[in-house]
């Protein structure tokens, strides 16, 4: 894959103040409870993004145990150093932790898995870091096939942006074959405890914002002038207008959440 997903501060900004609260936000106490996060628990929060899984996480566990999110941006990790201070951030990559062996008793990665070069590098790393009893769960978008409204949005952008467009939008779809997820942590020796594929839903102002958002608090927004992403939320908003209603713009947003165990 050759997407790295460095964003500038100014994107970070617009993840934390736009995708965190439209997706992330709903996504993030499922995992923690998946994990089974309690007092005492040592959470590492892998691809942590601005932070929105270890802050959901904190207050569960608390003063006896240890909260630690770790990301390759350092825009991100900017972000979450100025909302959650007192939450450890450190810098690294997700295929090659900079942690100790069994160093966490949980290892939650959500809405990143699709971004790394090479998952099974990343398997084996959580598995590493992972004490024996831990647990690890992913968090991954299912395939596009499955996400109605997003696949109206990706046709009309890589129509606009052409291949730049596909590059990088095909990546958030790249881990929706569950099975094939599945067999990658097996691989590493990680016991599947549990699979699913759940219903979310993605929570937008308009359509407009939803197109907006998903420009700005991405590398779309480097690949995307004005005029195009003008034409986007024109196409989007009158495709997906049936969305709209008196509580905004809300659109499906089907999940895999894979749960294993060491």
């Amino acid at each position: 894959m050759s997407e790295t997903f460095q964003i500038p501060i100014e994107a970070a900004e617009a993840y934390e103040q736009r995708f965190v609260p439209a997706i992330f936000a709903e996504w993030a106490p499922r995992a923690v409870a998946a994990a089974g996060v309690g007092q005492g628990t040592r959470l590492l929060d892998v691809a942590c993004g601005t932070g929105i899984v270890a802050r959901s996480a904190v207050d569960l566990i608390g003063d006896r145990g240890r909260v630690v999110g770790v990301d390759l941006n350092e825009s991100m990790l900017v972000v979450a150093r100025r909302i959650a201070p007192d939450i450890e951030w450190r810098r690294g990559d997700a295929e090659e932790l900079p942690f100790e062996d069994e160093s966490f008793d949980v290892a939650i990665c959500q809405m990143a898995m699709m971004f790394f070069p090479d998952r099974r590098a990343a398997f084996d790393e959580m598995h590493r870091v992972l004490a024996v009893g831990g647990r690890l769960v992913v968090v991954v978008p299912a395939a596009l096939d499955r996400q109605p409204a997003y696949r109206v949005f990706v046709d009309a952008a890589v129509e606009q942006a052409g291949p730049a467009a596909a590059s990088l939008l095909g990546a958030y779809w790249s881990c929706g074959d569950l099975d094939e997820l599945a067999a990658e942590a097996a691989a590493t020796g990680l016991t599947i405890v549990d699979l699913a594929t759940i219903d979310g839903t993605a929570r937008f102002a308009s359509a407009a914002d939803f197109v907006a958002t998903e420009i700005a608090a991405s590398p779309l927004g480097e690949r995307v002038d004005d005029a195009a992403a003008a034409e986007i939320a024109e196409a989007t908003g009158r495709a997906l207008d049936h969305y709209s209603s008196a509580r905004g713009f809300e659109i499906p947003l089907v999940c895999h959440v894979l749960v294993a165990g060491r």
